[in-house]
C-alpha cells in the first residue's frame, strides 16, 4: 500500500513497515539487563581487592561504570552508520586487523601482562587488539559471503580462502598467547561459513583439520599443556597448577540453589584469582546460586535467539550482509559466553576469556557493545527495507 493511498483514505491503518523504524527493543532490554548485572557483580567481586590495592572498595566498579557510558556511546555510533559502509570496507578492516595482530607482537609495541602480550599501551589506556580483530574479521567474512556466494557453495577454494585468513589471524593470536580468542574466532568463522552454504563434507573435513591443529598447538607449549593437565585433574595439585580451578569449583558448589546472597561470596576474598574478570561466573554462582546461573544462561540464550531471528528477517528482505553480520555477532558473543562458563565449571581448559557484558574489562565491554549496535542497525534497516547486498559483478575481483 502506498503512502498516497493512505492519504486518500485517512481512516485506514498504516502498515507496520511504513511506520517510523525503531531499534529492536528486546536486544536493548537484554543488553541493559546484562550490563547492569555486570556492573553490580564487578562491584561485589572486586570490593576486597580494590580496597586492598587502592583504598577505595568501589575503584573497579567506578571504572567499569565509566566504560559502560563510553560503551553506550559506541553502541549509539554503530546504530547510526549504514551497513553498506561496513560492507564496502570489510577488506580494509580485515587487513587492519592482521596488521594490529602483528604489531602487538613487536617488541616495544606490545604490552605484556602475566606472560601474555595482548595489548598496545597508549599511556592513558591499553588497547586489546584481539577484541577488535574478532569483530572486524566477522564483518569481512560477512561481506565475503555476499561477494563469493556461488564460489562458497560450489568450489572448495571459496571456503578455503577466508579460512586461511582466519587461520593466519588465529595463529597470531596463539603467539600472544591468546588461545581462547583464537578458538572463538575460528569457531565463529566456521559457523558463518556453514550458514553461508558451504558443502557439508568440506565443512566436516575442515573442522576435523582445525581440531587436529588446535590439539597439536595445545600440547606443543609447556604453558598450554600445563593448563590442560590441570583442567583434567585440578585436585591433583590443588595448591599450584589446579588452584584457580579448584577455588572456582568451591565457589560454584557453595552457592547451592539460591546462593549466599549478593555480596556474600567468600572466594572473592583473595582465594579465587581473577575473580572480577575471567572467573566472574564463579562468584555469580556463589552469590546467586543455581537459580542465578540458570537465569544468566537464559539471558545469553535469548540474546542468541534474537540475533538469529533478526538475521532471518534480514534474509527475507534480501539484506544478506546484515543477516550474516547478525549471525556472526550472535555466534561470537554466545560462543565466548559458553567457553567462559565452561572454564569456570571445569568443563574446558582455562582460556583467559571474559564473560561478555559481565566481567570487568574495558576492551571487552566496548567491543561487545559496538557489536550489539551493529545488530540493532541490521534490524533498523530491515524495517526501512533497504537492500544492503551489493551487486556481485562490481565486487568480482575482490576477496
Amino acid at each position: 500500500m502506498t503512502s498516497q493511498a493512505i492519504r486518500h483514505n485517512p481512516g485506514m491503518e498504516k502498515p507496520a513497515l511504513e511506520l517510523a523504524p525503531e531499534y529492536d527493543r528486546l536486544i536493548l532490554l537484554l543488553y541493559g539487563v546484562l550490563i547492569s548485572l555486570g556492573l553490580i557483580m564487578v562491584a561485589s567481586a572486586s570490593i576486597g581487592l580494590a580496597d586492598e590495592l587502592t583504598g577505595d572498595p568501589f575503584y573497579y566498579a567506578k571504572r567499569q561504570f565509566l566504560r559502560i557510558l563510553l560503551a553506550l556511546a559506541l553502541l549509539w555510533f554503530a546504530c547510526r552508520i549504514p551497513l553498506v559502509f561496513w560492507q564496502r570496507n570489510g577488506m580494509l578492516l580485515m587487513l587492519g586487523s592482521i596488521v594490529l595482530l602483528v604489531l602487538v607482537l613487536v617488541p616495544g609495541v606490545g604490552h605484556t601482562v602475566n606472560g601474555s602480550t595482548r595489548w598496545i599501551n597508549f599511556g592513558l589506556f591499553t588497547f586489546q587488539v584481539s577484541e577488535v580483530a574478532k569483530l572486524f574479521l566477522i564483518i569481512y567474512l560477512s561481506g565475503y559471503l555476499i561477494r563469493r556466494v556461488d564460489e562458497v557453495k560450489s568450489n572448495p577454494m571459496g571456503f578455503i580462502k577466508p579460512m586461511l585468513i582466519l587461520a593466519v589471524a588465529g595463529g597470531l593470536l596463539v603467539m600472544e598467547p591468546d588461545f581462547g580468542a583464537a578458538a572463538v574466532l575460528l569457531m565463529t568463522g566456521l559457523g558463518l561459513m556453514f550458514l553461508g552454504g558451504v558443502r557439508f563434507g568440506q565443512f566436516v573435513l575442515f573442522v576435523a583439520g582445525t581440531l587436529c591443529i588446535m590439539g597439536v598447538l595445545a600440547v606443543s607449549s609447556p604453558y598450554r599443556l600445563a593448563r590442560i593437565t590441570s583442567f583434567l585433574d585440578p585436585w591433583a595439585d590443588p595448591f599450584n597448577s589446579g588452584f584457580q580451578l579448584t577455588q572456582s569449583l568451591i565457589a560454584i558448589g557453595s552457592g547451592g540453589w539460591f546462593g549466599n546472597g549478593l555480596g556474600g561470596s567468600i572466594q572473592k576474598l583473595f582465594y579465587l584469582p581473577e575473580a572480577h574478570t575471567d572467573f566472574m561466573f564463579a562468584i555469580f554462582a556463589e552469590e546467586l546460586g543455581f537459580a542465578g546461573q540458570v537465569a544468566l544462561i537464559a539471558l545469553f540464550g535469548l540474546f542468541a535467539i534474537r540475533c538469529f531471528s533478526i538475521a532471518r528477517l534480514a534474509f527475507q528482505r534480501n539484506q544478506a550482509f546484515g543477516a550474516y553480520l547478525a549471525y556472526g555477532v550472535g555466534l561470537l558473543i554466545t560462543l565466548q559466553a559458553i567457553i567462559n562458563i565452561g572454564v569456570n565449571m571445569g568443563a574446558l581448559p582455562t582460556k583467559g576469556l571474559t564473560l561478555p557484558f559481565i566481567s570487568y574489562g574495558g576492551n571487552s565491554i566496548l567491543s561487545m557493545s559496538f557489536a550489539v549496535g551493529l545488530v540493532l542497525r541490521v534490524y533498523y534497516e530491515y524495517q526501512v527495507g533497504e537492500e544492503t547486498t551489493a551487486p556481485r559483478r562490481r565486487k568480482q575481483g575482490r576477496q
